[in-house]
């Protein structure tokens, strides 16, 4: 027998002899499939739509109509994927067709009544339905948002608030119908926070009854205005204000910049700012005025007024005072920034748990089912406290806009220190929200239609938008030390800004805690209370030791920023906390109330273990901020089973999620290329 017959015959016999014991692995592991979460979460065993209401309040039917408005035109981009329908502006459009459809769905929404009275709805329900509208478009898109607030909030709220009836009859309908556009110019290239320092100048001539603005160096151009690259017609122009050569400070003008062709006026340049990280769907323009002149009319005279003859004139003599009146009435820019924010972090979460209460990674033991993303605690500690944390803030903007509505000239400077704080510490939380729910959805987390990570670049601006957040805190420790000294110089007890606790002796917090001391409410309100009591005292002894050294005050606010901004941070937890411990008063008891507790724990936990200042001021010893961590993770484990109940209780609809919330896998099939 030759050598390859031979080799035959053995592989022949070994084929034969030995057939496989196992069936091939390939074919008996099963593919990945969805699972709902619905199908194996705990039912909630609280009432979801209660603590909606919690969360929208009086607003739940007006958010719901504009979310209806949005799902039925085939202009918010419906699209089928994994078996549902979702809607989201298309982000593969250049940034040209972005503002075009921006403006088309404004129109459309226009078209349909949603601005209807927009001027006419007086009171704080009026002032709650605007809200509720430029809330809800902003969860379909910030640009649309963004766009509809420049028109409506900054150019119609100057015309309302700082106009006076000539520019209320003038103004107030062509705006409501977008006859006339409008932007709101006050951002300059040379100055953003610093209003005051702002070079666009305005003098009057009084031969004419005309004043003259005009753009003295390029620091001066207006910069960021959104609206005014394409579609703006008119602006607000924020400008110094030159009479007889006297500076009487920032006044705001009137200026048509387009025909109702949409042809830049004479005297008028207008560049665009150019494509950014986001919000492609605003027309961010440049504005430069070659001594443009305007009606004596159109200078915003709520606070001062200029004669036709050339006086000016106003009851407020003090240019201090004067500025402060004049500003004091946008602060529903920053209300709306911090409201928003919320919405933006619930839909990053929404999508974010979801997706983790579905997706598998890993067995804990072999041949065992892989283990769902929420099931690992260090997946619960990345997202449950930002949950927490999420509707602690949401509360407190509430709050916010509560005491914007309800604002009475005695109460204007609360208004303006809360919206600072709130303003300041929710778009904060709402970008490391968003940062660690793109991470926590891993890959599906950068895919665009999915939201999450997107929704970064498209919120960044709001760290700086209406004031740099660091700049904000250092603005309240000026407040707070300002109420103390006034407090201490009239000898009175301290009042307003919830600082009524200064008046009571200093807070005990025991030396050695325990998870129920750390769950109570007594404990939580003590520590923050005393926390803020010490920076408040700490703060005021700097500066008065800067003082005694004959330093500037400017001088003085610039070297002890960094305690300021502690001090910030110390009033904002507090005011949070308050607010929350307002809202779980109304609840009665139950099991919605006990989660609520449990949230409130989780809140003031995570800030005791995530603020140095606790440790660094010697607030927590190192021991009991080692019982703080443990606590947490304690905290998250209760939480677990709430997760899904928590999310589906914002209210906010399926089509504004991204797929990987839902049917991620079909989502993903051949068969949806």
């Amino acid at each position: 027998m030759d050598r390859a017959s031979y080799r035959t015959q053995i592989l022949t016999r070994h084929l034969l002899t030995h057939q496989p014991t196992t069936t091939d692995h390939l074919n008996t592991t099963p593919c990945i499939s969805y699972t709902p979460p619905e199908l194996n979460e705990p039912r909630p065993d609280f009432d979801t739509l209660l603590l909606r209401k919690l969360l929208d309040g009086q607003s739940v039917e007006d958010i719901d109509y504009i979310f209806n408005l949005m799902k039925q035109s085939a202009l918010f981009c419906p699209k089928e994927r994994g078996g549902k329908v979702f809607i989201g502006p298309d982000y593969n459009q250049s940034m040209e067709q972005q503002r075009e459809m921006t403006m088309r769905r404004i129109e459309y929404l226009r078209d349909q009544g949603a601005f209807d009275g927009w001027f006419d709805k007086k009171g704080p329900e009026g002032d709650l339905w605007r809200f509720a509208l430029a809330e809800s478009v902003s969860v379909y898109d910030h640009s649309l948002g963004i766009k509809l607030g420049v028109h409506f909030f900054l150019w119609g709220g100057a015309i309302r608030f700082m106009g006076t009836k000539r520019h209320h009859d003038k103004w107030f309908k062509p705006t409501e119908t977008y006859q006339v556009k409008g932007c709101f110019a006050m951002t300059e290239l040379g100055h953003g926070s610093n209003v005051r320092g702002i070079e666009t100048i305005t003098r009057y001539d009084a031969s004419t009854g005309e004043f003259i603005i005009n753009t003295p160096c390029e620091s001066a151009q207006k910069y960021w205005i959104g609206g005014a690259a394409n579609h703006a017609t008119h602006t607000v122009v924020f400008s110094q204000l030159e009479i007889n050569g006297v500076n009487q400070g920032v006044h705001a003008f009137i200026a048509q910049i387009r025909d109702e062709n949409g042809n830049v006026c004479p005297n008028i340049r207008i560049a665009d700012c150019g494509h950014k990280i986001g919000l492609n769907g605003v027309d961010n323009g440049r504005i430069w005025f070659d001594n443009l002149r305007i009606p004596r009319e159109n200078l915003l005279n709520s606070v001062a007024d200029v004669s036709p003859d050339g006086q000016y004139l106003s009851a407020i003599k003090d240019p201090d005072q004067r500025f402060a009146a004049f500003l004091a009435p946008l602060t529903s820019g920053r209300v709306t920034i911090a409201a928003s924010s919320m919405n933006t972090t619930k839909i990053g979460l929404a999508i974010a748990i979801r997706y983790s209460l579905s997706r598998r990674a890993f067995s804990i033991r072999p041949n065992e089912p892989e283990v769902l993303l929420l099931d690992y605690p260090s997946h619960q500690r990345r997202l449950l406290p930002l949950l927490a944390k999420t509707y602690a803030l949401s509360f407190a903007s509430n709050y916010l806009k509560m005491i914007y509505v309800k604002r009475t000239p005695e109460s204007i400077k609360t208004v303006h220190v809360v919206s600072s704080a709130l303003k300041a510490v929710l778009t904060w939380h709402c970008m490391r929200t968003l940062q660690e729910c793109r991470e926590a959805c891993g890959g599906q987390g950068l895919k665009t239609e999915n939201h999450v990570g997107h929704l970064k670049s498209e919120y960044d601006v709001q760290l700086t938008f209406e004031g740099d957040n660091n700049v904000l805190m250092q603005q309240i420790s000026k407040a707070l030390l300002a109420e103390f000294l006034a407090a201490k110089k009239r000898n009175k007890p301290i009042r307003g800004l919830g600082l009524e606790h200064l008046n009571k002796p200093a807070p005990i917090i025991p030396t050695q805690l325990t998870s129920s001391t750390l769950r109570t409410t007594q404990f939580q309100t003590d520590i923050f209370c005393l926390r803020e009591r010490d920076l408040l005292n700490r703060f005021v002894t700097e500066v008065s030791q800067h003082q005694a050294q004959g330093e500037s005050k400017e001088h003085i606010f610039t070297v002890t920023y960094q305690t300021a901004e502690d001090l910030g941070r110390a009033f904002s937890d507090r005011l949070i906390l308050q607010t929350y411990l307002d809202v779980e008063a109304t609840v009665p008891e139950g099991s919605l109330k006990s989660v609520l507790g449990l949230m409130r724990s989780m809140y003031t936990t995570i800030v005791l273990e995530e603020d140095a200042s606790f440790l660094r001021y010697g607030y927590l010893s190192t021991d009991n901020a080692a019982v703080v961590r443990k606590e947490v993770l304690k905290l998250c484990s209760e939480l677990r089973p709430h997760a899904l109940s928590l999310v589906s209780s914002f209210g906010i609809p399926d089509a504004f999620l991204g797929p990987i919330a839902f049917n991620w896998v079909d989502a993903n099939a051949w068969s949806s290329v």
